[in-house]
C-alpha cells in the first residue's frame, strides 16, 4: 500500500523538527552548562583565597544544578523522539557514559560538600575534585561530539560498541578517544574555559575579574587557533559533512553566527562590557553547535565509511502519532522551563556578593 505524499511529507517535516528540538535541546545545555564547567576550570587558577573560591562558586551555585537538567531533557527527547539512536549510543558508548556520570558527581560533591568543613585539606581535595571533573568532562563532552562527526562502527542492525581507545587512528577500528576526538575533547576544554572566564567576569569583582580579563585578552587567540585547527580535522575526517553548505546557502547563517559572536566579545573586551563578553560567547558557541548539526542532518549516528548503515532521523524516529502528541507536552514544558529560567538569571542579576549563607 502506497503512502499518499502529503502524509510523507508531513512525517518527514515532523522528524526534522524533533531532530532540531535534539540539537537546540543540546546547545542550551552547553551554553549554559558550559560556563559552569569553564569556571570549574578556573577555580583552581583565578581564584586564590578561601573569599575568591568561594565567589566563584556563588556565581555558579544559583544556576549549575538548574542547567544540568538540560542534559537529562536532552537524553529525554532523544529517548522519545529516536529510540533506536538513543539505544544505540548508551549501549555502544556504555564506559564513557560511566565515567561521565562519575565525574558530574565528582563535580557535584566538589560544590556541595566544601563548605561543611571549615578547614583548608577538606576545601582543597573538594576544590580539586571540582576543578579536574570540570575539565575532564569538558574533554569527554568534546571528544563525544568528535565521535558524531568521524562516525562510529554501527552494524546492520544499528548497534556498535567501542573501547575507549586502540591506536589513536580514525581508521580501521577506532576507539572513542583517537587524535581526532581528542582534539575535539581539547577544543572543548579551551572553549568552554573561555565562556567561564566571560561569565566569570560578568559575576566577579576584584582579583578575580582582574584575572579573567587578563586571561580573556591574553589568551583568546589560543582559542582561535584550535577552533581552526579543528575545523581543518573535521573537513579532512568527513569532507562529506559539508555539502549541505555548498547545496543550503542559508545554512551559513551558523559560521556567520560564529564570526559574530566572537568579534561581539573582542570588541565588548576592549570596552570592558562584561555582559556582552558573555552574550558573544554564548552566541558564537550556539552558532558552532548549530553549524556542526546542519552538517551531519539528516544522520543522528553515522558510520565512518558506509552511509547505508547510518542511524538517520528517518530510520531511527519513533512513530508519527507520538511524535505529533509530543510536539504539545513540549511546547507546555518550554513555556515554564523559559519562564522559570529567566526568573532565576533576572533574580541573580549583578556582582556576586559574599555572605554567611552562600558557598
Amino acid at each position: 500500500m502506497q503512502v499518499p505524499k502529503n502524509l510523507k511529507a508531513q512525517v518527514s517535516d515532523m522528524e526534522t523538527f524533533w531532530f532540531v528540538i535534539v540539537a537546540y535541546s543540546l546547545a542550551l545545555y552547553v551554553v549554559l552548562d558550559g560556563f559552569d564547567l569553564g569556571a570549574g576550570v578556573l577555580h583552581l587558577f583565578v581564584a586564590k583565597t578561601n573569599e575568591e573560591r568561594r565567589s566563584v562558586l556563588n556565581a555558579i551555585g544559583p544556576v549549575w544544578d538548574g542547567n544540568e537538567v538540560w542534559l537529562l531533557a536532552s537524553g529525554g527527547i532523544l529517548y522519545f523522539a529516536f529510540p533506536r539512536v538513543y539505544a544505540s549510543a548508551f549501549s555502544g558508548f556504555y564506559l564513557p557514559l560511566i565515567i561521565v556520570l562519575w565525574l558530574l558527581m565528582s563535580r557535584a560533591l566538589g560544590i556541595e560538600l566544601r563548605h561543611h568543613v571549615n578547614h583548608p585539606m577538606w576545601q582543597s581535595f573538594w576544590d580539586a575534585a571540582f576543578g579536574f571533573g570540570s575539565m575532564l568532562l569538558a574533554v569527554f563532552f568534546g571528544a563525544a561530539l568528535g565521535n558524531v562527526v568521524r562516525g562510529v562502527p554501527l552494524d546492520s542492525n544499528g548497534l556498535f560498541f567501542l573501547p575507549l581507545w586502540t591506536t589513536f587512528d580514525v581508521t580501521g577500528d577506532p576507539g572513542v578517544l583517537d587524535w581526532f576526538t581528542v582534539l575535539m575533547g581539547l577544543t572543548a576544554l579551551v572553549i568552554l574555559t573561555m565562556h567561564g572566564a566571560s561569565y566569570l567576569l560578568m559575576k566577579c569583582e576584584g582579583a578575580v575579574y582582574n584575572r579573567c580579563r587578563n586571561l580573556l585578552k591574553g589568551r583568546l587567540w589560543i582559542m582561535d587557533v584550535i577552533m581552526i585547527v579543528s575545523l581543518i580535522a573535521s573537513i579532512d575526517v568527513r569532507p562529506d559533512f559539508w555539502e549541505h553548505y555548498v547545496n543550503d546557502v542559508w545554512g551559513w547563517i551558523f559560521p556567520i553566527g560564529v564570526l559574530a559572536g566572537r568579534l561581539w566579545m573582542f570588541v565588548s573586551l576592549r570596552r570592558e562590557q562584561a555582559h556582552r563578553v558573555f552574550l558573544g560567547s554564548c552566541v558564537m558557541i550556539g552558532s558552532a553547535l548549530g553549524a556542526t548539526a546542519f552538517a551531519i542532518f539528516p544522520r543522528l549516528l553515522p558510520h565512518p565509511t558506509d552511509p547505508s548503515l547510518d542511524l538517520t532521523v528517518f530510520n531511527s524516529a519513533a512513530p508519527a502519532y507520538g511524535l505529533q502528541v509530543g510536539v504539545v507536552w513540549w511546547s507546555l514544558g518550554t513555556v515554564l522551563v523559559i519562564g522559570y529560567f529567566s526568573y532565576l538569571f533576572y533574580s541573580i542579576r549583578g556582582k556576586v556578593k559574599l555572605d554567611d549563607h552562600g558557598y
